[in-house]
């Protein structure tokens, strides 16, 4: 009697495709994004360990990060690859053979900002079609002449020619969506040329063709060359998706590249480029769709937020699209692709839309709240934690995001673990997420719960540790304890206030006064229905807060000392969604405004300006954001008896981020 082989999990996204002259083991492809991990224009270690990390865990394609084509397009100092510069081919040479071992594909893609940068790095103006300003940089471009075109067209063309020589499986052709130069060009929103170079489809988007053929000629027929474009330039007046199938159709119809990778979006619209929670999954996938079939057996790339292998093999063998396109998901799981073949895609690490990599990226370089490993792959990666030599007797005080990630580390080194958690469930302070748009965070600690539950730590749920020698069983004390929301009042431009007994706020002890945890964790009915909320801090916090009020019915008005509202925010892309959101619920918003005091339902309030004050009546109840206190009374303890052998993560040693908490406990049991 014959035995039927199971079939594999995903057919489609396991199966190989031709691309070109090449073949893709599989159909995933980790799209190009920025990593800020380049040291003086080129590859560091760390660049190249971070996509080694990708390809070890089943990528079958990877774009290497956008490179400059020309001086003009030079955002920040030194941390641009310059494709430019023939020093850039022994970089790709290293890389390359780095990647050939896992069988992975490795791409270079060409890129110009355009009117989208400014010139304080390169000192140079910023170049554009026409002279018409970007939203966000809002520097007036120098309007390129001919001459200009035909340096962009060549330096294109030899940035092409240096991926050539460094031996390089392909050449990605950017700049032509996410509201780049070449994208600027083709549309009518940003062009407003009258010359050769701008008027009809066809003049628009001579430039792009004339890089394209001259690229064709340089890049050998073992060379793979494609093009990203867009489904959706998210501009008034400027290309929707029915304008890009037919730019999809005319380069489709050159018979010049091997396929088309395709997104959307601009500097004005960047949720097209990368949505955050409450923003759907695959957002992107019906207008690439349309693409597909306008150009037949082209392979198409898409992406937008696609997260899970079920959401990928359903697109796939839809004939939506041939390849799945990530960034964000493969940063947050490298391991991905692999873990979907051993049909274990219950294990994959979710990306959760939080877009830490983006608020990290503008400012220092890339990371992630939930993969503590990312751009320290060879300190943290895949096969870097070893068992403990000596196991132990551990003790996790804390059940949030960093006692479990804490707990889990420790547990798999092979130390036995108790956790010890005061509530009914596991999760701590990101559970407050639960019901609200930010619900998707909680992916981050309930994947960790899951593993917990498939370890050997001991659970211990509706206990906390206390008396004077909790801590004499265990060699090792991880404190995770968390932190207090602040009911204080006191902003932090009354520094002088800060811990002093008796300086509060007056009316802060009212029955009407509440903590975001408070107004999340309240039932309907429990909050009354006009509603104040201060905040002081900036962050997401409060916002979520006044939606839920809002949400529920109630008038609300948001009063902050900051001169904006979330500014958090704005690293991840998500303050002008996130105001939006709750301008259209009729919140309305004071700024640079503090509270004095509370009497009844009176509120007096003072501007920071002007430093006067005034009243509202009214107000049942007030939502006050003033920070957290670090829970620091276990560790004080432990100071005292002398018990050293301790950590102390996450908010309990400083009320932050989710990446300190889950980065610190990381650390901290791996040094156990």
């Amino acid at each position: 009697m014959s035995i039927e082989t199971p079939a594999a999990p995903y057919p489609t996204l396991l199966s190989p495709l031709k691309l070109g002259p090449r073949t893709a083991r599989n159909r995933t492809w980790m799209t190009a994004h920025s990593t800020h991990l380049v040291k003086g224009n080129t590859f560091s270690q760390e660049h190249i360990d971070y996509y080694v990390e990708r390809a070890k865990g089943g990528t079958a394609v990877i774009t290497m990060e956008a490179m400059a084509v020309h001086p003009t397009t030079q955002p920040y100092e030194g941390m641009r690859v310059h494709a430019f510069e023939e020093t850039v081919v022994e970089p790709y040479k290293q890389m390359k053979a780095a990647l050939a071992e896992h069988d992975t594909l490795v791409m270079a893609q060409l890129w110009h900002r355009g009117r989208q940068t400014h010139g304080v790095v390169s000192r140079l103006p910023v170049w554009a079609p026409s002279a018409v300003p970007c939203g966000l940089f809002r520097e007036i471009p120098h309007e390129m002449t001919h001459a200009d075109i035909d340096e962009i067209v060549e330096h294109y063309v030899r940035s092409a020619r240096y991926a050539v020589e460094g031996g390089l499986d392909g050449v990605e052709i950017h700049g032509v969506t996410h509201g780049y130069l070449l994208g600027q060009f083709l549309s009518p929103a940003t062009n407003h040329r009258r010359d050769e170079y701008g008027g009809s489809l066809e003049n628009r988007m001579r430039i792009v063709l004339r890089i394209l053929d001259q690229i064709r000629e340089i890049v050998p027929a073992t060379m793979i060359l494609g093009m990203r474009i867009s489904g959706d330039e998210g501009l008034e007046n400027g290309l929707g998706n029915a304008e890009w199938v037919e730019i999809a159709s005319r380069l489709a119809a050159t018979d010049k590249l091997d396929y088309l990778s395709v997104t959307q979006g601009n500097y004005l619209d960047r949720m097209k480029m990368y949505m955050v929670p409450p923003g759907p999954r695959g957002y992107q996938v019906d207008a690439t769709a349309n693409i597909k079939r306008a150009v037949g057996d082209l392979p198409v790339v898409v992406v937008g937020r696609i997260t899970t292998p079920d959401q990928a093999e359903d697109i796939l063998s839809a004939g939506k699209a041939d390849f799945i396109g990530m960034a964000r998901q493969l940063i947050t799981e490298p391991n991905w692709l692999n873990k979907a073949a051993a049909g274990k895609a219950n294990t994959i690490r979710p990306c959760v839309g939080a877009n830490w990599c983006l608020s990290t990226v503008m400012s220092t370089r890339l990371a992630c709240a939930h993969n503590p490993a990312v751009g320290v792959e060879r300190k943290l990666g895949t096969g870097t934690l070893t068992p403990a030599e000596h196991p132990k007797e551990v003790v996790v005080v804390g059940g949030g995001l960093a006692g479990l990630r804490a707990a889990y580390t420790a547990s798999k080194r092979g130390h036995s673990v108790v956790l010890f958690e005061g509530r009914s469930e596991l999760g701590g302070q990101v559970n407050l997420l639960r019901g609200t748009s930010y619900e998707e965070y909680v992916g981050m600690t309930d994947w960790l719960i899951e593993r917990i539950a498939e370890s050997d730590v001991k659970v211990r749920l509706n206990e906390w540790v206390s008396g004077d020698d909790w801590y004499l069983p265990y060699d090792h004390v991880v404190l995770a304890a968390g932190a207090d929301f602040l009911k204080t009042g006191i902003s932090a431009v009354q520094p002088f206030r800060w811990q002093e007994p008796g300086t509060e706020v007056r009316g802060m002890d009212q029955f009407n006064v509440f903590t975001v945890e408070e107004t999340l964790r309240a039932k309907r009915g429990d909050i009354a229905h006009r509603a104040v909320v201060f905040d002081d801090t900036g962050t997401r916090e409060p916002m979520i807060a006044a939606e839920q009020l809002a949400r529920s019915g109630h008038p609300v008005r948001y009063v902050t000392r900051l001169n904006q509202v979330g500014p958090d925010l704005a690293g991840n892309r998500d303050q002008g969604p996130f105001y939006s959101r709750l301008r259209k619920l009729g919140v309305e918003f004071t700024t640079r405004t503090i509270i004095d005091a509370l009497d009844g339902d009176e509120l007096t309030l003072r501007d920071l300006d002007t430093d006067e004050t005034f009243v509202w009546g009214e107000v049942d109840a007030l939502v006050v954001s003033t920070g957290k206190a670090a829970r620091t009374g276990l560790a004080a303890q432990l100071e005292r008896v002398g018990f050293t052998d301790a950590s102390v993560v996450g908010d309990c040693l400083a009320p932050r981020r989710f990446f300190n908490a889950t980065w610190e406990a990381e650390l901290a049991a791996r040094a156990i």
